[in-house]
């Protein structure tokens, strides 16, 4: 059965067995373009998703941060806007269906550069706090959305890093990084605040801050010299 499906029809079996050509035989069917491939729609739907939930996450927290006085919520608001344009890097590079290559590096510095941005505006932002001692205001509401976008992100970097790898494509896998670490920010960020509104910690908040900005600028040396390898 394995054979006849492949081949055709049992007219074209027969003609094989008596030697007699067959016009059949070349109608095989030809493997899906790259584009329809199932990881690569689903990577496009991964991307879908965090661009979505990422913008409102901006809004929802920019807002939630501005009324509190939080530097902490502020700087994770502009993490997700850096995160939006990692993603939609990435849904720029899915979508060269042609299996070209030179679109690899190009994506891998963009994602760099936003990983840079994402360093350079937390370190700013928190040092500046921590030398002015300015102390952020409580916000319940911020507490309870970061648990919730804890566990979306850490669950879509899982599934991000899955598909980078059935893929084979490394501007995904890093783009997951991202995402990973604005799970690492959503913790950092719920501790600074818990440690902010429960014991008056009030350094909690820009001490997170600094700590994702190192990793952050770990991933954007790293994806650069990755880009520059693969040029």
């Amino acid at each position: 059965m394995i054979i006849s499906a492949r081949l055709g029809s049992p007219e074209t079996l027969r003609g094989l067995a008596a030697g007699t050509p067959t016009a059949n035989i070349g109608a095989v069917s030809e493997p899906p373009a790259p584009g329809a491939s199932p990881l690569r729609v689903r990577a496009k739907r991964l991307q879908y998703a965090t661009i979505g939930w990422n913008v409102g996450e901006a809004v929802l927290t920019l807002a939630l941060g501005s009324a509190a006085g939080s530097l902490a919520l502020i700087g994770f608001g502009t993490v997700s806007i850096v995160e939006v344009f990692a993603s939609l890097v990435v849904v720029w590079h899915l979508f060269d269906d042609t299996g070209r290559r030179d679109r690899t590096p190009t994506a891998l510095r963009l994602i760099s550069a936003a990983y840079g941005a994402l360093a350079f505006g937390l370190v700013v932002a928190a040092v500046g706090d921590l030398t002015g001692g300015r102390r952020a205001g409580e916000s319940p509401w911020g507490i309870a959305y970061l648990a919730v976008t804890a566990v979306v992100m850490f669950t879509l970097a899982a599934w991000k890093h899955t598909t980078a790898r059935g893929l084979r494509s490394e501007p995904l896998r890093r783009e997951a990084t991202i995402t990973f670490l604005d799970g690492i920010l959503s913790v950092s960020t719920l501790s600074g605040l818990a440690l902010n509104a429960y014991l008056g910690l009030w350094w909690g908040d820009p001490a997170a801050g600094i700590l994702v900005a190192l990793a952050a600028a770990n991933e954007a040396r790293e994806t650069w010299v990755e880009a520059a390898e693969v040029s």
